[in-house]
């Protein structure tokens, strides 16, 4: 090989070497933020000779181009400088995001935790005093209904009093012949055995037998039995309930009860009634002068002596065809008896139908039939089983027994709410013959 061989091949390796570190140069000056290296520092010197001057006229000749990828180059480096920075500023700017947004779900969560707990807290303490208040009303309506009813009692009893007073005060004065002392005969008599606790049985029948309303719905159902009547006589009137449906029925009645407050109550309402004992009353008036005779939830507080007494009395005092109504509570029924009965401290002794049937038919009565009310309602009743339909139709020996074992206890419980859920009431009616 010639010497000009070797140093052509000498100026080619020369060649690519400087070619191959421009381009790492460009690249580092890519990737490195220093942005792209002086030219001195790109490549080698070039070679003498004739390929030298060959390529520095070409290095002449690109130069310019040369110098506009560096510029461009110097570009991109400093956006990619730029861009990188701003990444990570936005990822430090996160990052203290993130950090303080775990901080504050903590603060929060901790806040919401003894929020939690405070009104938690708060909500029990609010339910516990609603409880006790809740469970205090029915003592509270008690005091209360027992204090109006002391308050009515005490009020009239003062006008009463002062009525007496002015009476007496007239009389005092030292009449002469010319003028006599006024009559008194329009003043109503004030008796000195009024008992002063009768106003408790008043309120106790306000709590435990019902509203004015209540009582009204139920005697509304024998208003037909009393249809075309006059001189109807309601013992025990209460507080005039019925006397009040008889008279809006355009029907003439008086009531009698031995209560003196309930005897105010009714009168207050303007209605006629009595003070005093029921058979006190019937042996006043005249035989045959009623047209009928109504007794709800009386004859449960009566011996049995003064019963039957009244009930013969009452035979005589009636015209011929006139109703009379006793309704009283249904010891046949269980639950009556045990709730109802036993609850009225007044109560004397309990009274079977069939027994209040034959006290009416032995009396003289005629036609005297049982008619029950205030049914049980069905959720206070036993219920029976319902069993599916496909194993009422099985025929295996487990399904048998099942069915056999509901028909049993369906049965029993039939048995039961006829002796224990019955009706609550039940009146005995009858006609004088």
């Amino acid at each position: 090989m010639s010497d000009d061989d070797r140093e052509r091949l000498d100026a080619d390796r020369r060649y690519n070497d400087a070619l191959t570190a421009f381009d790492r140069a460009l690249v580092r000056a890519i990737e490195l933020p220093g942005g792209v290296p002086p030219p001195e520092t790109m490549a080698p010197p070039l070679p003498a000779g004739l390929r030298g001057r060959w390529l520095r006229g070409v290095d002449r000749w690109l130069a310019p181009f040369f110098d506009r990828q560096q510029a461009l180059n110097r570009r991109v480096a400093d956006a990619l400088d730029g861009l990188i920075a701003r990444e990570r500023d936005r990822q430090a700017s996160f990052e203290r995001f993130q950090a303080a947004l775990i901080v504050f779900l903590q603060q929060i969560t901790a806040f919401v935790d003894t929020k939690d707990r405070s009104v938690a807290a708060g909500t029990a303490a609010r339910l516990d005093a609603q409880q006790q208040t809740i469970g205090a009303l029915p003592d509270l309506r008690a005091e209360v209904g027992v204090l109006q009813r002391a308050t009515q009692m005490l009020t009239r009893e003062l006008k009463a009093h002062s009525q007496q007073s002015e009476v007496s005060s007239q009389q005092s004065e030292a009449p002469s012949a010319r003028h006599p002392a006024p009559s008194t005969r329009s003043q109503p008599p004030v008796t000195s055995h009024q008992p002063l606790d009768d106003y408790k049985y008043v309120g106790f029948e306000d709590r435990f037998r019902g509203s004015d309303e209540e009582i009204r719905a139920k005697l509304r159902a024998y208003l037909p039995v009393f249809a075309g009547t006059s001189d109807v006589l309601d013992v025990g009137c209460g507080r005039g309930e019925f006397l009040a449906l008889l008279q809006a029925e355009g029907v003439r009645a008086t009531g009698v009860d031995a209560n003196h407050e309930m005897v105010a109550v009714a009168r207050q309402r303007g209605l006629g009634v009595v003070e005093s004992g029921a058979l006190d009353y019937l042996e006043s008036v005249a035989d045959g002068s009623l047209g009928g005779l109504m007794a709800a939830q009386v004859v449960e507080h009566l011996e049995p002596a003064y019963l039957m007494r009244l009930l013969a009395t009452a035979f005589h005092k009636l015209r011929p065809g006139a109703p009379i109504v006793i309704e009283t509570i249904n010891p046949a029924c269980w639950l009556a008896f045990f709730s109802g009965y036993l609850r009225d401290f007044t109560h004397v002794r309990p009274i079977h139908p069939e027994t209040l049937q034959y006290l009416l038919q032995a009396s003289g009565f005629g036609d005297v039939t049982i008619h029950y009310s205030a049914p049980v309602p069905d959720h206070m009743k036993m219920h029976a089983i319902d069993l599916p339909a496909e194993t009422l139709a099985a025929a295996d020996p487990a399904s048998r027994a099942l069915v056999d074992a509901a028909r049993v206890a369906n049965a029993n419980a039939t048995i039961l709410n006829n002796l224990l859920f019955s009706y609550l009431d039940y009146a005995a009616i009858g006609y004088r013959s």
